[in-house]
């Protein structure tokens, strides 16, 4: 189970200007039309080598920008520079790298509204053998300051994304590939049995995120059943989103104590927003705790768990 990997809703990238540079044979796909060669030195280079002690946890400075502790890319970078490692190992030689600009823009606002932390927590990963790409993003502003953000692509899709000071679970390995190989920025949206999400900033704080203006509760059924869902307005969620939030939660650790004797259904309740994309939290009323949104989790009393299955269809 990958437990922060949900169904975002992902800005569609407007604009193709990207440029590569590529050395053969080492990333299978990259595109090579117009390369030229990435700089050796310099503050904007990609390092040579990646040279980080875990998949995808490493930048060669942290950032100093505001934000940087809430969100993994704050503000409105104009560009992006993808450097690509790959190899099987968890340091390796720059193959290449690619500058995104026209579509930098959207690429940091689905980044920046993943939820983090600044401590990592407890995962569930499977231990499977196979390819990896480790990236290094550097993000562009227009005064000249930058933002490095280290990620990679793995098989078991256990990775941390962290821009040196937060960092996320949430896995991108595979949208970085492909905004690598094609130039095209598109957040990946993995296949949920009801619209899930892969998070939203400030989950690691509270159970939902304030403002949202809509929440679909879906009830999951068995594996070879379609989720029912129903949808309701602003005044609904905000209710819900107040009760949810109401229940003591502290970090996730993803797992789930049955109780004994203990029967009910599994919901996913999925808040949206104006603005960014929706937060999901996750009831399994069987379950001790009850509630999860992959960053925090909570046991919910009667009264609140008795609110979800009444606003669940039947």
């Amino acid at each position: 189970m990958r437990p922060t990997h949900k169904i975002g809703i992902a800005m569609a990238a407007v604009a193709t200007c990207a440029t590569a540079s590529v050395v053969p044979g080492m990333v299978p796909g990259a595109a090579d039309g117009g390369a030229r060669r990435s700089p050796s030195q310099g503050q904007s280079a990609c390092p040579q080598r990646w040279d980080g002690g875990a998949i995808g946890g490493w930048v060669p400075a942290p950032s100093g920008l505001d934000g940087a502790a809430d969100s993994l890319v704050p503000g409105s970078p104009v560009s992006a520079l993808i450097c690509a490692y790959p190899g099987n190992t968890r340091s390796g030689g720059l193959a290449g790298s690619r500058t995104l600009t026209g579509q930098a823009t959207a690429m940091a606002h689905d980044l920046g509204y993943l939820p983090v932390g600044t401590e990592g927590g407890e995962i569930p990963c499977t231990l499977m053998a196979g390819p990896a790409t480790n990236y290094l993003v550097r993000f562009a502003y227009p005064d000249g300051r930058g933002l490095w953000l280290g990620s990679a692509e793995e098989v078991n899709s256990c990775v941390t994304t962290t821009n040196g000071t937060a960092l996320s679970h949430v896995y991108v390995g595979d949208s970085l590939t492909a905004a690598y190989r094609t130039g095209t920025w598109r957040l990946d949206q993995p296949e949920r049995p009801c619209p899930g999400s892969l998070g939203r900033r400030g989950q690691n704080a509270r159970m939902v995120p304030e403002g949202p203006v809509k929440v679909v509760v879906c009830r999951i059924g068995r594996h070879d059943e379609p989720a029912r869902r129903t949808e309701y307005g602003t005044k609904q969620a905000h209710e819900l989103a107040a009760a949810l939030n109401s229940v003591a939660a502290g970090p996730s650790r993803n797992a789930c104590h049955h109780l004994r004797g203990g029967s009910g259904g599994r919901f996913e309740v999925l808040f949206g927003y104006a603005d960014g994309p929706p937060a999901s939290v996750r009831v399994t009323t069987a379950c001790r705790p009850s509630a999860n949104n992959g960053l925090l989790e909570g046991h919910l009393d009667d009264s609140v768990r008795d609110r979800v299955v009444q606003l669940a269809p039947p």
